[in-house]
C-alpha cells in the first residue's frame, strides 16, 4: 500500500512538473490508476468521428470473441457468395452461402478470437 502512494505521489509530481515545461499545444495529459499501477501519458486531442481516438492496445482489449458480423466478414473473404448466418451457438457461429460453381457451403467458425475455422 505504501508503495502505490509513494509510485502515485511520484506520477502526480511528474505530472504537475511536466506541465510547466510542456509548451501549450492540442494536447491532453492522462492520469490512470489501475491494477497495473498509475500510469501518465499524453493524449492528442482528437475528434472520435473523423479518427482513432485510442491506441491498439485499447482497441484490441474491447475485440475480443467472435461476434456474427466478423464471421460473415471471413466467410465472404473465404469466397463464400451470399454469406448468412445459419445457426449461433454458445462456442460456435455456423455461416452457410455458396461457393463459385453455385454449390451449398457451410462453414463453422469457433467463437475465439480472431474467428478460427473449426468445420
Amino acid at each position: 500500500m505504501k508503495r502505490l502512494i509513494l509510485t502515485t505521489v511520484a506520477a502526480i509530481g511528474m505530472t504537475v512538473s511536466g506541465m510547466a515545461i510542456a509548451p501549450a499545444s492540442a494536447q491532453d495529459l492522462e492520469l490512470r490508476l489501475d491494477r497495473g499501477g498509475p500510469s501518465v501519458r499524453l493524449r492528442e486531442d482528437c475528434d472520435s468521428r473523423y479518427e482513432d481516438c485510442y491506441s491498439r492496445r485499447e482497441v484490441r482489449r474491447e475485440r475480443r470473441g467472435c461476434s456474427t458480423g466478423r464471421a460473415l466478414d471471413k466467410a465472404e473473404r473465404m469466397g463464400i457468395r451470399r454469406a448468412r448466418v445459419v445457426d449461433v451457438g454458445r462456442r460456435s457461429i455456423e455461416v452457410g452461402g455458396r461457393n463459385r460453381y453455385g454449390e451449398r457451403t457451410f462453414v463453422t467458425f469457433s467463437r475465439s478470437w480472431g474467428c478460427p475455422v473449426i468445420g
